[in-house]
């Protein structure tokens, strides 16, 4: 099941002298103030190319930050005309209780924001070249068995997670959640504009709040060993490849519709903290059984599918296409997390 890729860098992508010979892009970014939003915005702003923003909450930042409320039809709309590129990231945290009010907030900051875009870009005189809509690799159903790429994965909804369960109701409203967001994008009446759906698995970044922050603190606390069983599979990408690959899909123009972001080699939740621990340089991690990390999930107002899902999603599309990872195994990747981390401690 797993494959094995030497790291490489693309060279449209990654060669700086090449990224600042090429026209600069004017890149639109709908709900990035959070972290990949932030992740995107640094990244092609120091590639010069010039960034804006749309947020409810503007911020001092080295990019443009544009208020929108996601939810009207407002000045912000300039910004997307003639614009080379939207990339929408809105959608509000899933990392809550689904409660009714929490499943109507995650609803509709995706679909009806991704509605409103569609809406927008079809009535532009000059309406961006591409647009990438974030989307999720939770849209594959929970995978023991098998890797889930674009042209043969399988979507969830309804699957059985062992002889004896069906998956809980909160993972139906993931997958449920997950299959509207891309059928409201593709339903928009955009035929000027290239689309794009990215099923993104974790993005990795060594910043505050994140799931690399969260899990390292686990680490370093001692708990950091297997949770749940541990077979369950982990699909993630380093933040670096994360990037990279969205610029190739910007500049391959012969890719649309959905597209996996994920590193070609996911991998066992043992194996994955096992990795994480060995990057930290603690030996050992105490075990989170099942029945722990429910309840912690309830203590923390989260959702124990976040870490109980088994997502084996590979990138098959982006592979076929010729993209190369720098960081295709999560041992690797982990120590470069870790030592950036250390590095921003200094």
């Amino acid at each position: 099941m797993v494959r094995s890729f030497a790291p490489a860098r693309y060279p449209e992508c990654m060669d700086m002298d090449v990224a600042r010979s090429t026209p600069a892009l004017r890149v639109i970014l709908p709900g990035g103030s959070g972290q990949v939003g932030q992740v995107l915005a640094r990244y092609f702003q120091e590639r010069g190319h010039h960034v804006s923003v749309l947020t409810r909450l503007p911020y001092a930042a080295p990019w443009q930050t544009v208020h929108w409320d996601g939810e009207n039809i407002g000045p912000w709309t300039e910004y997307l005309e003639g614009a080379d590129v939207c990339i929408n990231l809105a959608g509000r945290s899933v990392n809550c209780r689904y409660d009714a009010g929490n499943r109507q907030q995650i609803y509709a900051s995706r679909i009806h924001t991704t509605r409103l875009l569609g809406r927008v870009i079809a009535g532009l005189a000059d309406p961006p070249k591409v647009w990438l809509n974030a989307s999720t690799a939770t849209i594959y159903r929970h995978a023991l068995d098998r890797e889930m790429d674009e042209a043969t994965g399988e979507l969830g909804g309804g699957e059985a997670i062992s002889k004896w369960r069906r998956a809980p109701r909160t993972w139906e409203f993931s997958v449920g959640v997950a299959k509207a967001w891309e059928a409201a994008f593709f339903s928009a009446e955009t035929p000027r504009t290239r689309k794009v759906a990215m099923r993104s698995a974790i993005v990795f970044s060594p910043m505050a709040g994140t799931a690399f922050a969260i899990l390292s603190n686990l680490v370093r606390l001692g708990l950091g060993g297997r949770q749940g069983s541990g077979r369950q599979f982990v699909s993630w990408i380093h933040e670096q490849d994360f990037a990279r690959a969205v610029e190739f899909l910007i500049r391959r123009e012969d890719l649309e519709g959905p597209v996996n972001l994920a590193a070609p080699n996911p991998l066992p939740n043992r194996d994955f903290m096992a990795a994480l621990r060995e990057a930290w340089g603690v030996p050992n991690g105490f075990p989170a059984p099942t029945p722990a990390l429910e309840l912690a999930a309830l203590l923390l107002r989260t959702e124990s599918e976040l870490v109980l899902k088994s997502r084996c999603v590979v990138p098959g599309r982006l592979l076929d296409a010729g993209f190369q990872f720098d960081f295709p195994e999560w041992p690797e990747a982990a120590e470069d997390l870790v030592r950036q981390w250390r590095h921003r401690d200094d």
